[in-house]
């Protein structure tokens, strides 16, 4: 009997995670105009930055190009918005009341949470992968086991960066602070990640910076996860990330990645089932 409840139990738990993540599906799915926008950024970026730039910075012989090299970056930068987002939405459901409404359902806070979490997780990939399409623009090969790889890092990105998104909404009193904090937040993750430059030569306190950037896992397995598919030499601006002296394969960098959205989605789960 008592395995008996706890398996009802988790399966309720389990449809109240799903009830959360179809909504903001749904939600995601109506926003086609938002989702057109969002996408605008990183391609600018990639075009004025992948292109511009690529008229100084020089070819290694390889020939590979700076908007090849900023291609990787690009699709994690892509992430980010969607990723935070989801911490938007959970302030702006208390400020309208709705979470109000939801905690009164007789499930964990930690499952509302949850469903959260991973809608978010899944819209972000989602943004990451459309710009797949414009691989090709950025000399990347149309190669469906090099897209499959990179979706893989792409979710786990994802997640981890929905995750300090979700930390931060349940920290913050309101959507504007959230707004603010997320503003000074995500510049550093990206400048301090790699994806306009590599990291190669940095002083070591900036070493240690790096280190705590989950962007920096995410940008360095998505551009050797590229670099493997290039046909030739891919040259020097595709070596892998050396920290403290030692360079962490691709899978090692997906573990980091998984355990940093593990460890925030954590501790948020704790701060959010407070009764406040």
């Amino acid at each position: 009997m008592p395995e008996r409840t706890a398996v009802v139990r988790l399966g309720a738990e389990a449809r109240a995670v799903g009830a959360v993540w179809q909504r903001e599906m749904i939600t995601f799915l109506r926003e086609r105009l938002h989702l057109v926008i969002s996408l605008l950024q990183p391609l600018l970026i990639l075009v004025a930055l992948g292109v511009g730039l690529g008229t100084v910075v020089p070819e290694d012989g390889s020939g590979v190009g700076y908007v090849t090299f900023l291609f990787p970056g690009v699709l994690v930068m892509a992430i980010q918005p969607p990723a935070f987002a989801t911490g938007a939405s959970i302030l702006w459901d208390r400020e309208f009341g709705f979470l109000r409404e939801m905690l009164v359902a007789p499930v964990r806070r930690e499952s509302l949470l949850l469903g959260k979490v991973l809608a978010g997780t899944t819209t972000a990939t989602c943004h990451g992968g459309i710009l797949l399409a414009f691989a090709g623009a950025a000399g990347v090969p149309y190669d469906p086991v090099l897209f499959a790889k990179l979706v893989a890092v792409l979710a786990l990105a994802s997640f981890a960066m929905t995750s300090v998104g979700a930390l931060l909404a349940v920290c913050v009193p309101s959507p504007q602070s959230f707004q603010a904090v997320t503003g000074l937040v995500l510049g550093p993750l990206v400048f301090l990640s790699g994806a306009f430059f590599p990291l190669s030569g940095l002083p070591s306190w900036l070493v240690a910076l790096t280190a705590g950037n989950p962007l920096t896992y995410a940008v360095d397995a998505a551009r050797r996860t590229l670099g493997a598919h290039l046909p030739g030499e891919a040259g020097g601006m595709f070596d892998g990330l050396e920290l403290w002296g030692a360079e962490p394969s691709v899978p090692a960098e997906l573990l980091v990645l998984a355990a940093f959205g593990a460890l925030f989605l954590l501790v948020a789960a704790r701060r959010f089932s407070r009764p406040d």
